[in-house]
């Protein structure tokens, strides 16, 4: 059996097939992490759908949701989803203002994606250290009790995610030193390096699970 960070990679099952079949419709490759969920594809799932669930009602589009998942990540030292959401903010913006964002400087930024980012690093650095003032700053930059509870609620779930990744020792996968822009790689130098590996095996299925 073939190792993914700490773990070996598990027994493929039918769920994790289909999280795998969703990284190659998506990226085209079996993403680092996905090995690491197969353990637990449900749970995956039902922690992304938690996160768009959390979402949905307030319309945050894919930039504000980069900004707040490279906010977050840079802050927690996490270069898998720093590298992963820098890529799609620089889609969404520009790969300057996804570097900016994962160094911590929100000058380029509009008034409510300072606050949002402001607000995202505070949650991960600490929780228990924000205020009234701090939530008072959300509200005047045109964010309603409802979206900030569920823009802390993203924020969480996401910090969540990281921890599971980087503490079993996950490696953003070797495709982001060719896919990844020049300015979000370099703004990443924290966190666990690139895999060097560019190909895995992907466990196969028994005849049962076909």
């Amino acid at each position: 059996m073939s190792t993914n960070g700490f773990l070996d990679v598990p027994e493929s099952t039918l769920e994790a097939r289909r999280l795998y079949d969703d990284d190659v419709a998506e990226v085209g490759y079996v993403m680092n992490v996905s090995r690491l969920w197969a353990y637990q594809p449900g749970t995956v799932e039902g922690l992304f759908d938690l996160m768009r669930e959390a979402t949905a009602a307030h319309g945050l589009d894919i930039r504000q949701r980069g900004i707040l998942v490279a906010a977050c990540a840079a802050t927690l030292g996490d270069s898998y989803c720093a590298l992963s959401w820098g890529s799609k903010l620089a889609e969404a913006a520009d790969s300057q203002t996804a570097s900016a964002v994962l160094r911590g400087d929100d000058d380029g930024l509009t008034t409510g994606e300072r606050a949002m980012a402001a607000w995202a690093r505070k949650v991960v650095r600490d929780p228990n250290g924000t205020s009234g003032a701090d939530v008072q700053v959300l509200r005047d930059a045109g964010y309603g009790d409802a979206a900030i509870f569920a823009i802390t609620v993203f924020v969480a779930l996401r910090i969540a995610f990281s921890t599971v990744n980087d503490a079993l020792g996950v490696r953003p996968d070797a495709a982001f030193c060719s896919t990844a822009p020049e300015a979000v790689l370099n703004a990443v130098t924290f966190g666990r390096p690139i895999d060097d590996e560019t190909s895995k095996p992907v466990p196969q299925p028994t005849g049962a699970e076909r």
